[in-house]
C-alpha cells in the first residue's frame, strides 16, 4: 500500500473539518453556555470527545500545494518559499519578475 502525501492527508482534514463543523458548533455552544445544568454540558464535552480528532478546526495546516511544505507558506499563492522561487525563475507566476536571487 502507498504512503499517503502529506497534501492529501490535509485534504482529507479539511473534508472532516466540513463535514462535523455544524455539529462541532452546537456541542460547543452547550459546553460554554454557563446557565445549562454541569450534567448537561459534561455530556456535550464527551459526545465533543467522540468526534474524530482531525474533524476540529485546529489540526489543519496550511502546507505547499506541490510539495506539501508545512513552513515559508504564502497564502495568496498557496506555495512555498521554495516553489516560489523556483516557478518564478521558470517565469512561470505570472507578474513576478526575477531581480537579484
Amino acid at each position: 500500500m502507498a504512503k499517503k502525501s502529506m497534501v492529501e492527508r490535509e485534504k482529507k482534514r479539511e473534508k472532516l473539518v466540513q463535514k462535523y463543523a455544524a455539529k462541532r458548533a452546537a456541542l460547543n455552544e452547550v459546553v460554554h453556555d454557563q446557565s445549562r445544568p454541569m450534567e448537561e454540558r459534561f455530556k456535550a464535552s464527551l459526545k465533543l470527545a467522540e468526534l474524530p480528532r482531525n474533524s476540529s478546526a485546529t489540526r489543519l495546516h496550511n502546507r505547499c500545494q506541490l510539495t506539501g511544505r508545512p513552513h515559508a507558506y504564502y497564502r495568496k499563492l498557496k506555495l512555498s518559499r521554495i516553489m516560489l522561487r523556483e516557478l518564478g525563475s521558470f517565469g512561470q507566476i505570472p507578474g513576478m519578475v526575477k531581480s537579484s536571487w
